[in-house]
């Protein structure tokens, strides 16, 4: 068995900080040194909690007790989307690996500079986009990349939410509201699929919420040479979530919904193809929890044993379009 590794997390305030720790955790190949949160407040109502995962690890008390560790091979970055891209610069100039809560913060040369940094000191920063192993996501991908449903020429995405007016006020710091935050997943799946968009047009609206600036009902095209697609979030939809993925191909075309638990995928074929009849079909997914297999690919990578799933120039382009839509960058 390879050696365990060593990991530690950087923060406490993003919305899957929990989660993913919780996963860190249960993972058998990793030996999980301890958490920094730089708020006192924060972390004392986290360490004090009794409450898992915080009960169940060491609490560093300066971030170079991790960051100066050559021991320390990999970070979690888990802080908040204000101060997340701070640590993970910080988490990069210490040379360790990153899996790197989303989105990457607000300012794109920032972004670039520490990617570029990853890529000259042989870093990987994944991005913790949680349906990149999802069994729909990855099977529709793949249908479309590989041109089972033909041409695409339309993606569909709608990643709705519901949050309270604390999670708003947080939220509305940052320009886009509800796209900036949650958007990242859908874009994620789109540019893998269809590249970058040559143009983007956003509609960012508020529209049934009073925290001011927050932008709660959003919508963005991203058109290409000869496809668009379409990212649709909104932040004031009541449970259960209406959360859907479509992409339509002149050959066929596959339908998502919800995403968790997933499907089943409803795929339609003009002819038979790769396995599956013409017409309608009905393709049942394995319903995997988030995160547990993104960290195990993150360690895969680490140790050489395959090739990232995303390059940082998908990374890259994700964060850009990201910007593009909620209008940090003109481009």
């Amino acid at each position: 068995m390879s050696q365990r590794i060593r990991m530690a997390q950087y923060g406490t305030k993003h919305g899957h900080a929990e989660g993913v720790l919780s996963v860190i955790l249960a993972n058998p190949d990793v030996e999980m040194v301890g958490v920094y949160e730089p708020d006192p407040e924060r972390r004392r109502a986290l360490e004090t909690s009794d409450k898992p995962p915080w009960r169940d690890v060491r609490w560093f008390d300066s971030p170079s007790e991790f960051l100066e560790d050559p021991t320390v091979v990999a970070v979690a970055s888990e802080g908040s989307n204000a101060e997340s891209l701070d640590h993970t610069e910080a988490i990069v100039d210490a040379g360790k690996h990153v899996f790197y809560d989303k989105p990457a913060g607000n300012d794109y040369a920032r972004f670039e500079r520490v990617i570029g940094k990853a890529r000259s000191s042989g870093l990987l920063v994944q991005m913790g986009y949680m349906f990149r192993c999802h069994d729909g996501f990855s099977r529709i991908a793949e249908w479309a990349r590989s041109g089972l449903l033909g041409d695409v020429y339309s993606v569909r995405a709608n990643m709705s939410t519901y949050i309270e007016r604390p999670a708003q006020e947080v939220i509305s710091q940052h320009r886009g509201g509800i796209f900036f935050d949650l958007s990242g997943h859908m874009i994620d799946q789109v540019v893998w699929i269809l590249g970058r968009p040559t143009k983007v047009t956003s509609f960012l609206r508020q529209d049934a919420t009073d925290v001011p600036g927050f932008k709660d009902n959003t919508l963005c095209v991203l058109e290409y040479d000869s496809a668009m697609a379409f990212v649709d979030i909104a932040a004031v939809g009541p449970p259960p979530m209406a959360r859907r993925f479509e992409v339509y191909g002149t050959a066929g075309t596959a339908t998502m919904e919800p995403f968790e638990p997933p499907g089943p995928i409803r795929l339609c074929l003009k002819e038979e193809r790769g396995g599956y009849p013409a017409g309608e079909s009905t393709v049942a997914l394995v319903d995997k929890p988030r995160y547990v297999d993104n960290l195990a690919s993150f360690i895969k990578d680490i140790r050489g044993e395959k090739a990232p799933d995303r390059s940082l120039d998908h990374e890259l382009l994700v964060q850009e379009t990201i910007l593009r839509c909620t209008g940090h960058i003109d481009r």
